[in-house]
């Protein structure tokens, strides 16, 4: 088995080392395990809000700017945020947007639940009539593993922790 540890930089291969491995060009490819920008951008909005908890409302012209999305995909991306009480409006004009729980009361997997159309690495593992082998298929508990295991990280990973993560400027 080819160890590619040594080859990694950030927790993801060095492409162009694991292309060159062995003089043999090996075509590697970023596939469809991919949050789409809804998630991704609502996921920085509300950290955004939790770096404001506790400070007041945020506009969305702010989030905007700090975050460069653009205010009407934000408009879009808060409503089901609002809907699930994880963010509060606030009208007038010192408005804007809060956290309704403290940042460390709300996890990752909450927002991308709200966001993301589909969070599943194979349709098999949400839909068993997606494939016809999922009875004999001997990879598809690999996938419910990786699966489980992605949802855990993003279940333990609340705002806070994000927060203390950040690189500080």
């Amino acid at each position: 088995m080819l160890d590619i540890a040594p080859l990694q930089r950030y927790g993801e291969p060095d492409i162009q080392a694991l292309s060159d491995l062995g003089n043999q060009k090996t075509e590697i490819r970023r596939s469809a395990m991919k949050l789409s920008t809804r998630g991704r951008y609502g996921t920085r909005l509300m950290v955004e809000l939790a770096k404001n908890y506790g400070k007041g409302p945020v506009s969305m012209t702010e989030i905007s700017k700090k975050q460069d999305i653009p205010v009407k995909y934000l408009e879009q991306i808060i409503i089901p945020l609002k809907k699930a009480n994880l963010v509060s409006s606030i009208r007038g004009p010192k408005g804007g947007h809060v956290l309704s729980r403290p940042p460390d009361q709300v996890n990752v997997w909450e927002v991308l639940l709200l966001l993301e159309s589909k969070l599943t690495l194979v349709d098999c593992l949400t839909n068993e009539s997606a494939c016809k082998n999922v009875g004999t298929c001997v990879v598809r508990p690999l996938w419910s593993k990786a699966y489980e295991a992605i949802m855990k990280l993003f279940k333990e990973t609340t705002l806070k922790d994000l927060l203390v993560s950040m690189p500080h400027s």
